[in-house]
């Protein structure tokens, strides 16, 4: 149990996995160790996706307007679950000491069960099938630059909140 609560002082013992940036070794890392550390960074991260996804099941009660049948919901999630993503990659690369399961465990896990790209993408489908083209087109397009304007912000002004207590900072 004590690697999968590894800190920043152990960077030396994790890799960019496959395909990730570098930039940000904590959201995106993978131990060089397997066996019992992967199987308790795995059930972590499935424990993150089931906190998220019973999260998105309660939020998702609130349900849709019905009058205009617009996903506000789904819509609402996304854009706050990806403004929380910018928060936690800027947190997770400044802060000194941030914990090595930080980002599979809330990015992939949480996060990740938290939003809903397959409802995301079954209202735009619905929207556009009963005739709702604009309306389905203008929840698309605003979804993905709401959802990018969300995450640059959380990370931009995260990195703003935390200028100086950088990794290299003494506490």
């Amino acid at each position: 149990m004590a690697d999968a609560v590894e800190t920043a002082d152990a960077a030396e013992a994790v890799v960019p996995a496959a395909g990730r940036p570098a930039l940000f070794p904590r959201l995106f890392c993978r131990p060089r160790t397997a066996g019992l550390h992967a199987l308790w960074m795995t059930a972590l991260v499935a424990g993150g996706g089931m906190a998220g996804a019973i999260a998105r099941a309660g939020v998702g009660e609130l349900g849709t307007d019905p009058a205009t049948g617009f996903p506000w919901i789904t819509f609402g999630v996304n854009i706050a679950g990806c403004g929380a993503m910018g928060v936690l990659m800027a947190a997770l690369h400044r802060v000194r000491r941030a914990p090595m399961w930080g980002g599979p465990v809330l990015g992939s896990g949480f996060l990740g069960g938290f939003t809903t790209f397959s409802s995301f993408a079954a209202d735009t489908q619905r929207l556009l099938g009963d005739g709702h083209a604009g309306t389905g087109l203008l929840y698309a397009a605003g979804t993905v630059a709401g959802a990018l304007a969300a995450c640059a912000g959380g990370r931009a002004l995260t990195a703003w909140l935390l200028h100086g207590r950088t990794r290299g900072d003494a506490p």
